[in-house]
Parts: structure tokens; C-alpha cells; sequence
């Protein structure tokens, strides 16, 4: 898991908030379809990694892409900002990752 500091908003008395999320980002892959005489030269070195999904625990529904571990922060950051700057308009809480805790379940499955 990756960690995201994001300064929010664009206000002079909003613009010192600081804010550190937990990100979790997970490869993304994609079967290719049998290679055609025409696709031979498209071939990639690592055909099936296509980038990264990032999604953010603490805030359900921010869920975004890229095709790099860098982009992928980067929109994640942005999309951070944007989530964010909506919680305070809303005047909805921010939520505070210092007071949340993880755990880690282990989970069988019968065959």
C-alpha cells in the first residue's frame, strides 16, 4: 500500500490542510486475444500488465487509473483532491485515517 499526502483546496484558510490516505494499488491485466499476422508488430514486452487501478479505503467510490505506478498516484491524487474539495463543500466531515485502524482477515473458501 502506498501512501498519498494531498494539500486540499484552493482557498487561503483551507490551503494548509494537510491529509495522508492509504492507497492500495493493484495490477491490472487483460487477456489478449490470439495474435493475428497484422499484430505482430504491436507486440508489448509485457502484453498482459496494462497499469494500475487505485482505489482509496477511506474513501469509497474514489476509484482510478494509470498506466504507471507514477500515473497512477498522480491520478489518485488528484481524484483525492476532487473527492475532498466535494466532502467540504457538502459540509461533510473529512475523514481522519489517524483514527482508523486495519486489520488483516484471512478467509477460507470450501471447494
Amino acid at each position: 500500500m502506498a501512501r498519498i499526502r494531498v494539500w486540499a483546496g484552493n482557498g487561503t484558510a483551507h490551503r494548509k490542510r494537510e491529509f495522508d490516505f492509504t492507497v492500495v494499488l493493484m495490477p491490472v491485466t487483460k487477456d489478449l486475444p490470439p495474435q493475428h499476422k497484422s499484430q505482430k508488430r504491436f507486440r508489448l514486452k509485457n502484453p498482459l500488465e496494462t497499469g494500475y487501478q487505485v482505489t482509496v479505503p477511506l474513501l469509497p467510490g474514489v476509484i482510478t487509473y494509470g498506466r504507471s505506478e507514477k500515473e497512477a498516484l498522480e491520478m489518485a491524487a488528484d481524484a483525492i483532491r476532487c473527492h475532498l474539495d466535494g466532502l467540504h463543500k457538502s459540509g461533510q466531515e473529512i475523514p481522519d485515517e489517524t483514527r482508523a485502524h486495519t486489520a488483516k482477515l484471512h478467509v477460507a473458501l470450501s471447494a
